[in-house]
């Protein structure tokens, strides 16, 4: 792990990595994502939601400042990117943002990652119904799988139906994973000018103005005791698990195949769930477990037949 980083580094300036480099750093790619959800949930603890996102914002946008400073990708977007700038910095970066955090106060951490990785799924229901896919076996297969393991999570021995915080919490992470979702599908429609990367400040850029402004208006000025340990955890949410995590995407998306990468991303809600039970001392149910091995299955399932669809499109022009 420590050469390919050291590979990363040497690779940096020059904005392309090794596939040695490039698989060291989606590793930490998917362990910065999955850490961050038992962060939020600590984070939600002392401060509201939109305040929680908005100092996050905050934070990654210095750190993204810096960091695209140093490999020159800083420009001005140009007209036609607009509208996926918007669509991100909206319903990734504030929608998502906002409805996890607020979801996670009342579930445990292990259980929303899995609700919020359900996106997929989502994606894989809604675009052929859009018509912006074709609804293949293995897609169709992987959709009906996930929704099972969404009802495995959802049943009343995992979720306490009569806790009314609970189903709240529940419906919050899982309309932040449509909508998430719905970025998805309107980014495969767009059609780039310039690239993820160099859009990815004004994005973080638009989401902070947008969080920062509704925390004002909703919740007024921040108020909390500030300390050492609500400092790093805000660090880490902020420049790890949003800024570094960001970029190193971006970066991961050009030297991997998108399908490895959409793949290997199945491993965050395994982290999330790990790092939930070591760092918040949440129980792994038998319920999680079974849940989290339907949903994981149904996004690889559906994934692959994306990408086998996409791949069979390509080679017939």
């Amino acid at each position: 792990m420590l050469s390919a980083g050291l590979d990363c580094f040497k690779d940096f300036a020059m904005n392309s990595l090794s596939s040695r480099a490039a698989v060291g750093l989606f590793l930490i790619v998917v362990l910065a994502w999955g850490v961050n959800w038992s962060v939020t949930k600590q984070l939600v603890q002392f401060l509201p939601p939109l305040w929680t996102s908005a100092i996050r914002s905050w934070i990654a946008l210095a750190g993204l400042f810096v960091i695209l400073g140093l490999s020159n990708n800083l420009m001005i977007p140009e007209r036609r990117d607009i509208p996926v700038i918007l669509s991100v910095a909206l319903l990734h970066m504030t929608v998502f943002s906002v409805l996890v955090a607020a979801g996670v106060r009342f579930l445990p951490a292990s259980k929303a990652i899995v609700l919020g990785y359900t996106t997929p799924l989502w994606v894989a229901i809604a675009a052929p119904l859009l018509a912006k896919d074709t609804l293949t076996a293995p897609k169709l297969a992987g959709a009906l799988l996930g929704l099972i393991g969404l009802a495995v999570i959802l049943n009343p021995a995992s979720i306490d139906w009569t806790n009314g915080n609970v189903v709240l919490g529940a419906g919050m992470v899982i309309l932040a994973a449509i909508s998430w979702a719905a970025n998805i599908i309107y980014i495969r429609a767009h059609h780039w000018t310039a690239s993820p990367l160099q859009l990815l400040i004004w994005q973080v850029l638009v989401a902070t103005i947008v969080l920062t402004g509704s925390a004002v208006v909703t919740d007024g000025l921040p108020h909390t005791e500030w300390s050492c340990k609500l400092v790093l955890l805000f660090l880490y949410s902020g420049l790890i698990g949003t800024a570094l995590a960001y970029w190193a995407m971006s970066m991961v998306n050009k030297s991997i195949s998108a399908l490895t990468t959409s793949l290997g991303t199945t491993g965050t809600p395994l982290v999330g769930i790990a790092s939930a039970a070591i760092l918040l001392g949440e129980p792994i149910d038998m319920s999680l477990a079974v849940a989290a091995g339907l949903i994981i299955t149904g996004i690889g399932l559906a994934t692959l037949g994306d990408r086998l669809l996409r791949g069979q499109a390509t080679a017939s022009g």
